[in-house]
């Protein structure tokens, strides 16, 4: 018995959907199909997602308010019936017909979290997608050796098995889900509380990808996030490598210099990571540069 639970803010999920349903169907399990909209401001997008309820074993529900990514995720885990629940984004399409056999064969008491991993397309749709094609391609494909040698920080939301019974005792958390990367305090929350996560060969493309300057909007919520995070108290400074190497800059106070570059040279690294070919070097110096730049030092 199998929960797919799939959160979505304005993107079309039918044929993500339907895929599903047809690799349950042929699976011969008991399963649903739980799509929760988190109140998208796209109507024609709602309205199509809407007759997914038509089909059997499907269940579109909307919300009226936007309440974040961690919050609607619990939300799906809760309204779900089965043991055990598949969490999948709606931007993602799965990369093989038995994708969901791949899943139930994994399946063992013994096991808590399985995760299946990401993949991108060889190349983008669109040119104006390729600093986010290119960071997925090298930073967020992992291979199975890696991801097994890694089972946290390699854990994606947008495709992972989890027993119920765990994700309700461990639950996103609702605390930050206005500010982004809830991945990382979730596999974070799930180390210190010692829950294993396996991790099977079992990609889903990730195809719908944002244009470079959403992107660069999104990795700078990212960055500045994850500094709240380690402020906060809710993830160790060394997890992320992110906030690992700021605390080094900041220990031997190289930060005020990164300070100054990001201040003077910041809309011209975006202009470059907005080009034809951006550089992933200059990526990461430009969001770890944002970060000594909005920090207290």
């Amino acid at each position: 018995m199998l929960s797919i639970l799939i959160p979505t803010f304005n993107h079309l999920t039918t044929n993500l959907v339907k895929d599903l349903q047809l690799q349950c169907l042929e699976s011969k399990i008991i399963f649903e199909i739980i799509i929760y909209d988190d109140a998208s401001t796209d109507r024609k997008v709602s309205l199509e997602n809407s007759k997914l309820n038509k089909l059997s074993n499907v269940y579109y529900k909307r919300n009226k308010i936007n309440i974040g990514r961690s919050a609607i995720r619990n939300k799906l885990a809760a309204v779900s019936k089965y043991k055990w629940l598949l969490f999948i984004d709606a931007d993602v399409i799965p990369k093989t017909k038995n994708f969901v056999k791949k899943y139930l064969d994994s399946i063992n008491d013994n096991y808590e979290v399985i995760s299946g991993g990401i993949a991108y397309s060889k190349k983008p749709k669109k040119k104006e997608q390729i600093l986010r094609w290119k960071y997925g391609k090298k930073r967020e494909y992992m291979s199975i050796i890696y991801r097994k040698n890694n089972p946290y920080l390699s854990l994606l939301s947008s495709n992972f098995l989890i027993k119920r019974k765990i994700i309700l005792k461990n639950p996103f958390n609702e605390k930050i889900s206005k500010i982004a990367n809830e991945d990382s305090i979730f596999s974070y929350d799930l180390k210190s509380k010692k829950i294993q996560i396996t991790h099977i060969d079992n990609q889903v493309l990730h195809e719908n990808l944002e244009n470079s300057t959403i992107f660069l909007e999104k990795t700078l919520r990212f960055a500045k996030s994850s500094l709240i995070f380690v402020e906060s108290n809710l993830i160790d400074k060394n997890y992320m490598k992110i906030t690992r190497t700021y605390f080094i800059l900041k220990k031997f106070k190289i930060t005020p210099l990164l300070k100054y570059i990001y201040y003077y040279l910041g809309d011209c690294f975006k202009k470059h990571l907005r080009s034809k070919n951006p550089s992933l070097l200059i990526f990461d110096f430009y969001r770890l540069s944002y970060i000594c730049y909005i920090s207290k030092d």
